[in-house]
């Protein structure tokens, strides 16, 4: 558990580094490099796999750490996770092809954490709680991300992913796109609470 919270938060530092290191070297804004980090959904389930892990691994009892591991909340965050690694395999890993820190930031988000975390999910969370009705509250994550990333771009014309470019795609496409990704996010959610059941039986 150790081990698998240090590398969520590792993944994190090292693509928080290259983002700020090139808004640096550019003279940009570093409030901008990290108002851009947190724009990913990417980062933004990375982070919260590495909270849940590390309140696993420490011992300490609060309010948050309570929430975090509910069976609900950790489940959800499993699913997040193996979306962004499945979109990412299917969708954007032949776009580019990273080096150095850059791919081992990526390799740690959308390869390694992903694995990790589903096994965390699959021997650590219990099992036999989940809900078809808790599917509801998960959708809430990827709808509520893809408000603010048209928001964000719409202001500021920038977006996180190529498949939600309103300026490249335009917003039918988009919204297609998006429906797709929600669909996956969907069925992923239905089979990992068909297995919670199973093993809670």
């Amino acid at each position: 558990m150790a081990v698998a919270a240090v590398l969520g938060w590792a993944g994190l530092a090292i693509q928080l580094y290259l983002i700020l290191y090139s808004r640096w070297t550019l003279e940009a804004s570093l409030i901008g490099g990290l108002l851009s980090f947190f724009s990913y959904f990417t980062v933004l389930t990375n982070t919260l796999v590495a909270v849940v892990l590390t309140c696993e691994w420490t011992s300490r009892e609060s309010a948050a750490r309570r929430w975090f591991l509910q069976p609900w909340v950790s489940s959800a965050i499993a699913v997040s996770i193996v979306v962004v690694g499945l979109a990412y395999s299917l969708l954007l890993r032949h776009l580019w092809h990273p080096e150095g820190w850059q791919l081992l930031a990526d390799e740690l988000m959308h390869d390694v954490m992903p694995l990790l975390f589903l096994a965390y999910w699959w021997w650590c969370v219990p099992k036999g709680t989940l809900r078809l009705r808790h599917l509801g509250l998960w959708v809430i994550y990827p709808l509520v991300y893809f408000a603010y990333s048209l928001l964000r771009g719409h202001e500021l014309a920038v977006y996180p992913y190529p498949f939600i470019d309103v300026g490249t795609l335009g917003y039918p496409q988009v919204f297609l796109n998006a429906g797709g990704l929600l669909a996956g996010f969907v069925v992923i959610a239905l089979i990992m609470i068909a297995l919670d059941r199973w093993r809670g039986r």
